[in-house]
């Protein structure tokens, strides 16, 4: 049996995310996709949810993108930067793809990103946006469907500010997403930090930055710790007794219904900012949410609702140019539109190709029949637009 990274797979996704063999004469009215993304390791749950909305976006597009039938090969890059490295390759030059999309982490998805826009092919994030492309490296071929790192630190931040914590313990993993989920954090809180801890990616035990903690007495902790990372955290916070006395914050990666699954009644409480809410009022996150539960059995997480936004999107742009998706010029520009219902509400690009848009404080507790999930507290952010911005080259 092939290993996953290796696993090749012509995709016309259905309701129930089969994948259908599209033939070599349908090759040329087909829309090509490069779609690399975690599916194996800690970070597989991720994967698998940005692959999951990605692929009930193509469901609910009339299993097309934009009038046209999908040709998609999905890989696995294992979290590994020289994985990704070698599926980019034979996807720009072998299967000459349309478009890239699919990477979840910033450490695998920088080094690949001067091939992919070296060679004039679009890349749309359905995760991660790296401030390098937000300001001085903006390119006319990036697009950052889901948010800038810091988008949601700073919510988070401001809500922190906002409820008065004065004394504040930061920790997150020591790579580009984490380093920059802390500095947005810091960005809009105007207290004082007592901590600033960096783990090592895929650690899974925090005794001794707990430790830590209690000695410098936090009002609160702000946490970035994505997949199982947070989870492990959230269950030793409260294991460790310091659950009682310091209030526990973090964005909404860690949140989010599938570590809420993971870690049951010690989460219950935990503040979580996100561009994103399961009982945001839009039309088109309401149908989102029920065709999701529909078609997985599960409720979707914001890595879905991204991945969601970002078929949608190459939807109405390819929709835009009649199916012409080799007039790079006029895709680059219906895609710059956003001419799109997204599930988050308002949204559009701002002039570097990050969104401005609202974010949200969600909590995490019992609903009427006693089962955890997330609760919209309210817009901590509204139009909210990336601080680095004003550094990109792009009108």
């Amino acid at each position: 049996m092939p290993r996953p990274s290796l696993h090749r797979l012509a995709l016309a996704a259905t309701l129930g995310g089969a994948l259908l063999a599209a033939s070599a004469a349908q090759a040329a009215d087909a829309l090509k996709i490069g779609f690399l993304t975690t599916l194996s390791g800690p970070g597989a749950v991720i994967g698998n949810e940005v692959r999951d909305g990605f692929n009930l976006g193509i469901k609910n597009s009339g299993d097309k993108l934009g009038g046209l039938p999908v040709q998609m090969d999905i890989i696995d890059d294992q979290q590994k930067p020289e994985s990704g490295l070698q599926a980019v390759d034979r996807f720009i030059k072998r299967d000459k793809v349309d478009l890239v999309t699919g990477v979840v982490f910033s450490n695998v998805l920088l080094p690949l990103l001067p091939g992919i826009l070296a060679s004039d092919t679009i890349y749309l994030s359905p995760n991660t946006g790296p401030s390098d492309y937000a300001g001085a490296k903006c390119n006319r071929n990036f697009f950052a469907v889901a948010w800038h790192n810091e988008d949601i630190p700073q919510a988070v931040g401001k809500y922190a500010t906002d409820r008065k914590f004065t004394r504040v313990a930061l920790i997150a993993p020591n790579y580009p997403g984490g380093r920059e989920s802390l500095a947005g954090f810091k960005r809009q809180y105007k207290g004082e930090i007592v901590e600033e801890l960096y783990t090592k990616m895929g650690q899974l035990d925090y005794a001794p930055e707990l430790a830590t903690m209690r000695a410098a007495k936090p009002d609160a902790v702000f946490f970035f710790l994505p997949g199982g990372m947070g989870v492990n955290f959230i269950k030793q916070f409260g294991a460790s007794g310091l659950s009682k006395q310091v209030a526990l914050l973090a964005p909404g990666f860690s949140g989010d219904e599938d570590t809420i699954g993971a870690i049951g009644e010690p989460i219950v409480g935990l503040y979580n900012a996100s561009q994103w809410a399961s009982d945001l009022p839009n039309a088109a996150n309401q149908k989102f949410v029920a065709d999701f539960r529909k078609a997985y059995g599960r409720a979707p997480t914001l890595y879905a609702s991204q991945a969601y936004d970002t078929a949608m999107l190459i939807d109405s742009a390819v929709r835009a140019v009649g199916g012409k998706v080799e007039d790079k010029d006029a895709l680059r520009k219906a895609l710059r539109k956003a001419d799109f219902a997204s599930v988050r509400g308002p949204f559009k690009f701002n002039t570097n190709q990050f969104p401005i848009h609202n974010l949200y404080m969600r909590v995490v507790e019992k609903d009427t029949q006693g089962k955890l999930a997330n609760k919209l507290v309210g817009t901590t952010m509204t139009d909210h637009a990336d601080p680095f911005v004003g550094e990109c080259a792009m009108k």
